[in-house]
């Protein structure tokens, strides 16, 4: 297939083909009358090069940018470090510029990057395969459970309060036609209510999603989710942060059948909503129900090792009716840095990292804990994020945070109405303290707000 724009002499021979002179000519022949417009378009003319580039990042400069400010922004995409080495390796034309790779004769650098990633979603996991590789942290959940549908043949999903909103409603769209009955778990004291959950699990339960850390970024009871679910013909799913798996039990040794996550804080950038990176890793026996792509290794007629795409169970391959999922583009390239990023700091790195957004995010909570305005959630343990309950609006206080160059918290309001004036604070690896004592000092700056 060429990209080679078509020339006046490309558009002649095909005007010529069809036996007319101008295009227009053709518009009439197929488009009805109603439907055209007989003027030109209301857009400005063309500007060069220069003026473009100038007037974007006119645009772009009335951004907060990660450079210029210093965030305390979580609830799902994160302000990690990158090493330089990401952007430098997967900014080779070799991986920046290709698509999925159809053609394992000439990908097999694609390919084995690809390997090399689900190996090490396995490695972090504990689980025997990953895929490689879905849209994001909230389809991963979706397509988790409609596995788990497949698998039980049951129809009834439990999933918790405390997951991530945002996946619980594509979880929603997802199965949106399929008969299947999606039930809440509630939440107590910011953690998944054990007791409800030991409730509403019953023999017509296909899984429990739980998320770890929750999106109020609390520890969650694992293991005691996978003692009840053990019981139950039930699939236990759980939602991590990958870099919580630094110092936290690997999903596969609390029991979980199927680990899924948000990708992007293994080196991708906090980009405008996107391209993140789903990470989907699962128990062998599920290997042929797995969503999206797998890639393998294995030899050649020499002896050699090669790299395959060996299952990819999508209605484009197989009878649609016998298709696993109907997800297609997998995000290779952020996989590909997750993968670079994951080798680079090596377990000892991924471990160093979540060691210090714990120890950082918890000094945070303890300097603002103090804050005469604001108090704890809960008392559970935390991770890298915490919820705190305030009684000046949250919109205030991140309006003068921002006017300090600081990008507060989450206001958890605008998504759990139930929990007005709630805020999420993240700190990761890369916040100093004297930026912690900045954030904390602004703060106690609006201890005398006038309610």
């Amino acid at each position: 297939m060429q990209y080679i724009p078509i020339t006046d002499d490309d558009i002649k021979d095909m005007l010529n083909f069809l036996g007319i002179i101008r295009i227009d000519e053709l518009f009439d022949l197929t488009i009805p009358d109603e439907a055209r417009m007989y003027r030109p378009l209301d857009i400005p003319s063309g500007i060069s090069e220069y003026e473009l580039v100038k007037e974007l990042k006119q645009l772009s400069s009335q951004n907060f940018s990660l450079d210029d400010y210093v965030s305390f922004l979580g609830g799902g995409a994160y302000d990690h470090f990158i090493p330089a080495i990401v952007d430098a390796i997967i900014s080779l034309p070799e991986f920046y510029t290709p698509y999925t790779p159809y053609q394992p004769e000439v990908s097999q650098g694609i390919l084995q990057s690809l390997f090399e990633y689900q190996s090490m979603v396995c490695e972090l996991t504990g689980f025997d395969v990953a895929n490689a590789s879905l849209y994001d942290g909230a389809s991963a959940v979706a397509e988790a459970a409609l596995l788990a549908r497949d698998i039980t043949e049951k129809s009834e999903v439990l999933i918790s309060e405390a997951v991530h909103p945002e996946y619980r409603s594509v979880l929603q769209n997802y199965t949106r036609g399929l008969n299947t009955t999606i039930k809440t778990v509630p939440m107590n004291n910011g953690q998944t209510d054990i007791s409800a959950l030991e409730d509403m699990i019953s023999e017509d339960s296909a899984c429990v999603i739980i998320q770890n850390p929750n999106f109020f970024g609390y520890i969650e009871n694992m293991p005691g989710v996978g003692s009840i679910t053990d019981r139950y013909p039930a699939l236990f799913i759980a939602s991590v942060d990958p870099i919580s798996l630094g110092i936290l039990k690997k999903p596969a040794d609390y029991g979980a059948d199927v680990a899924v996550g948000e990708g992007q804080c293994l080196g991708n950038k906090a980009n405008f909503g996107g391209p993140y990176l789903g990470l989907f890793a699962c128990r062998k026996e599920y290997i042929r129900r797995v969503p999206g792509r797998l890639i393998s290794a294995t030899n050649d007629t020499k002896g050699r090792t090669g790299y395959v795409l060996t299952l990819q169970a999508r209605e484009q391959h197989i009878r649609r009716e016998r298709a696993t999922s109907n997800i297609t583009t997998s995000e290779v390239l952020n996989a590909i840095a997750a993968a670079v990023y994951l080798s680079y700091l090596g377990p000892e790195g991924i471990t160093e990292v979540a060691h210090q957004c714990l120890q950082k995010a918890n000094y945070a909570y303890e300097r603002l804990n103090k804050i005469n305005y604001l108090k704890p959630f809960s008392n559970v343990h935390f991770f890298k994020e915490f919820t705190l309950r305030s009684r000046v609006p949250i919109k205030e206080i991140n309006k003068a945070l921002i006017s300090e160059n600081i990008i507060g918290g989450l206001n958890i309001g605008r998504l759990y109405p139930q929990y007005p004036n709630t805020v999420l604070f993240c700190v990761t690896e890369k916040r100093t303290k004297e930026e912690i004592d900045r954030l904390v000092q602004a703060m106690e700056m609006l201890d005398g707000y006038d309610l």
